[in-house]
């Protein structure tokens, strides 16, 4: 009995040692980061730079991290957050992912036969990939894996964006090997679906529906929004005014208006 007396003893002075350090020693919590991140939509995509919501409410909550990061909660978040702590509010352009590519099956087939990883990751690592054009979308939807919206789906070979389920978090952009996935602003109409620099002739060996770089769309656009360099066009959002008359010059169709 003894034993078991002095072991009590023991234990209970040391629970009453926990118990005084904890209140002593304990770090305040800081309950902004709750707050804040009630504002944030829970997607943890981390197109804020930030491993998840949770990481990024600390860190504005710290002052690290500005509040309209987050891409997903868009003017919304931003707003709230900034009249959460009292600051001006600088509300991000809300952005839309958009896929340059229209080698479809038809129009762009395989030159080599690929047996390995279905993903586009492996793929691209053999020679740039199995389709006739190296810069194209290879289909295996590395993209769709990583969109937590569902926004992306694989259609004829080409990855395709649901713009009404897109919140512009930029991960189907990360995840595409080639890089034909770009972010633009929502209010962005006109698209160049095309990624290759190889000349007019290589383009048109490989793919019906691949820019040219003809130039064509350079000379009727008002505003000088468009321009071709190393074979292939492309937009500048800020000066584009969605008029269309590119699109309705392109002879191959390679640039959409929608």
């Amino acid at each position: 009995m003894t034993g078991v007396i002095i072991v009590g003893v023991i234990g209970l002075v040391c629970s009453v040692l926990l118990v005084v350090a904890s209140h002593f020693l304990s770090v305040p919590a800081d309950t902004r980061v709750e707050d804040i991140r009630a504002f944030l939509p829970g997607a943890n995509c981390g197109a804020c730079g930030y491993a998840g919501c949770d990481d990024y409410a600390k860190a504005v909550a710290g002052g690290s991290a500005k509040p309209n990061l987050c891409i997903p909660g868009g003017a919304s978040a931003a707003d709230q957050i900034s009249e959460y702590l009292g600051v001006q509010s600088e509300s991000t352009v809300p952005q839309k992912a958009v896929v340059r590519c229209s080698g479809t099956c038809e129009k762009c087939g395989d030159a080599e036969e690929y047996h390995g990883p279905a993903t586009c990751a492996a793929c691209a690592a053999l020679y740039r990939g199995k389709k006739a054009c190296s810069y194209g979308c290879m289909g295996y939807g590395d993209c769709v894996m990583v969109c937590k919206f569902g926004a992306l789906s694989i259609v004829d070979g080409v990855a395709r964006v649901d713009e009404s389920l897109c919140t512009g978090c930029g991960a189907c952009a990360k995840a595409c090997p080639h890089l034909i996935i770009g972010m633009v602003p929502v209010s962005s109409s006109v698209t160049v679906r095309c990624s290759s620099h190889d000349s007019g002739a290589v383009v048109r060996k490989v793919c019906s529906a691949g820019c040219i770089g003809c130039m064509m769309c350079t000379k009727v656009c008002p505003t000088g929004a468009i321009t071709v360099t190393d074979f292939l066009a492309s937009i500048d959002p800020d000066k584009c005014t969605n008029c269309g008359a590119c699109a309705e010059k392109c002879p191959v169709k390679v640039i959409t208006l929608e």
